[in-house]
């Protein structure tokens, strides 16, 4: 299978997929998220013992595509946000570890679909952060559960509630990134760690894998049903429309 704005490769048992709209630093439209999907799907039809998330050019994935978004009814956010859910949950689900590999910027969207993979490391040009809050909306993929349990509480509400943004180091220190390498070291860096995932008995780490996500998966899911209507919820107000017309129009926004 071929896709143009994502790219699925392969080193002996050990997926890439890459994330390549580089002019727009990554970001995700439909066809990008329905390309990862497909490729997502087609990596673990053909046995990846390990799969790895990154982004073409100087981005992971910048976030999602605002200027769709924009003018988007609640009820077409509702797709929109099930979207972003099913890939962001294909990642979670996928029978082999998942590793994000995020090179530069990965906000919104982009650190939702980080946080939905097994393993973060990161580039120490890398900043991430759910920055929906300055766009008069929510995180729609799952940052409300996922993050919180990744960094605690706190953490995840100030990086919420302010749309915070972590550079490498200071996203390390409270457990977003398991490792944060030299920038030209990243994709050595994940490389190594898939491949020494993929010499591990595959039946023990798909069963591992599963008995981890297993003590998340009533509350979060709850959750997870939740955050999808709360974030459609949104579409359509002040907030939203303004948000995201001041993003596209690069001005300040004027929030209610």
């Amino acid at each position: 299978m071929s896709w143009n704005t994502v790219q699925l490769e392969w080193d002996d048992d050990v997926a890439t997929l890459t994330v390549d709209r580089p002019d727009a630093l990554n970001a995700l439209n439909v066809a990008t998220l329905e390309a990862m999907g497909e490729a997502i799907e087609a990596a673990a039809n053909d046995g990846a013992r390990a799969l790895v998330l990154t982004g073409a050019g100087d981005a992971f994935i910048a976030g999602a595509d605002i200027k769709y978004m924009q003018d988007l009814s609640a009820e077409a956010a509702q797709e929109w946000g099930e979207l972003g859910h099913d890939v962001a949950d294909a990642l979670e689900a996928f029978p082999a570890p998942t590793i994000a590999a995020v090179n530069g910027y990965a906000f919104g969207g982009g650190c939702e679909m980080a946080l939905a993979c097994d393993l973060r490391v990161a580039s120490e040009s890398a900043l991430i952060g759910n920055t929906e809050i300055d766009l008069g909306i929510i995180p729609g993929w799952g940052a409300t559960q996922r993050l919180p349990r990744l960094v605690g509480d706190e953490t995840a509400r100030r990086m919420i509630f302010f749309g915070e943004r972590l550079g490498a180091d200071a996203a390390a220190e409270v457990g977003l990134f398991g490792e944060v390498v030299a920038d030209d070291d990243l994709a050595d860096a994940a490389a190594e760690l898939a491949d020494r995932i993929a010499a591990k008995p595959a039946f023990a780490m798909r069963t591992a894998k599963q008995a981890l996500n297993q003590g998340y998966e009533g509350p979060q899911a709850s959750g997870l049903e939740y955050e999808k209507r709360a974030f459609a919820s949104l579409f359509g107000t002040h907030d939203q429309r303004e948000g995201m017309a001041a993003f596209v129009e690069d001005r300040d926004p004027e929030f209610e």
